[in-house]
């Protein structure tokens, strides 16, 4: 798991700080200048810090998945977010009540199922996040008078788990071929007490954790479809976890790829 610096600014404090200190605990000018510019360098290109300044590399959980696992659906997705799994599967565009029955689009159903028990207000929460993030990624204007069904089923929940729903719920709709906008791509983080920002943190850390906070972004200009956070932060931690979040997204997108190419080689 990476922990992230929760500020940039606070680490070039720590540098104009050593460069204004005494000589006697001061390194060579021009060694604490090319320090800073090589931080200047990796801030520049998102890269993550720890709070002792080591650098790590950005990474998620392990991401494993499958396609077309219900014959029935249209479409039909699992993916394995480390521990936190999850199944989608969409039906549509097909028929659709006459009482949901929109004129000028189609209609977007989420039903979002726990692993044990009846849903509650978290899975209706979750169910009204992910049918907006869809409305706005499918081109509903293409099947008007009609219903798109979606429905998640948990399996283990295991930590990120809104991240893990709407990037499987975006896995079922390609496997449907429902015509979309573009991809989305969802990731969660967490800060703790101290400060550290974690990536796609674990159950664990998230029951621990002062904020977290769930970003979705879309394929073609990576801008921000949905944000959902819990707790109270300021607009720097807001800004750190979105470049970190953004950057991570990549590996989802290419995750994406990989997975379409290899279920359409088996056909």
């Amino acid at each position: 798991m990476v922990l992230f610096r929760s500020s940039l600014s606070e680490l070039y404090t720590s540098v104009n700080t050593e460069r204004n200190a005494p000589a006697a605990d001061t390194p060579q000018p021009s060694n604490t200048l090319d320090s800073y510019t090589q931080l200047r360098k990796l801030a520049d290109a998102h890269q993550t810090f720890t709070m002792n300044g080591e650098i790590s590399n950005k990474q998620l959980r392990k991401v494993t998945g499958e396609l077309s696992l219900l014959s029935r659906s249209d479409g039909s997705a699992s993916l394995c977010s480390g521990d936190t799994s999850m199944i989608a599967s969409v039906y549509g565009p097909a028929e659709v009540k006459i009482a949901k029955e929109q004129i000028s689009r189609a209609t977007v159903e989420v039903t979002y199922r726990p692993k044990s028990g009846m849903p509650g207000c978290n899975e209706k929460l979750k169910e009204n996040i992910i049918c907006n993030t869809c409305e706005s990624v499918i081109l509903t204007c293409l099947h008007p008078r009609s219903s798109v069904s979606l429905t998640i089923q948990e399996l283990h929940h295991a930590g990120s788990q809104l991240a893990c729903a709407l990037n499987v719920a975006n896995l079922a709709l390609l496997d449907a071929n429902v015509n979309m906008k573009f991809m989305v791509a969802a990731v969660n983080c967490a800060f703790t007490d101290k400060g550290q920002l974690i990536l796609d943190p674990t159950l664990k850390e998230e029951q621990a954790a002062r904020v977290t906070m769930t970003f979705a972004f879309d394929s073609v200009s990576k801008d921000i479809l949905t944000v959902y956070t819990t707790g109270l932060y300021t607009e720097e931690e807001f800004d750190t976890a979105l470049k970190a979040c953004k950057a991570a997204s990549v590996e989802i997108f290419n995750f994406y790829k990989e997975i379409m190419q290899k279920n359409l080689s088996k056909e």
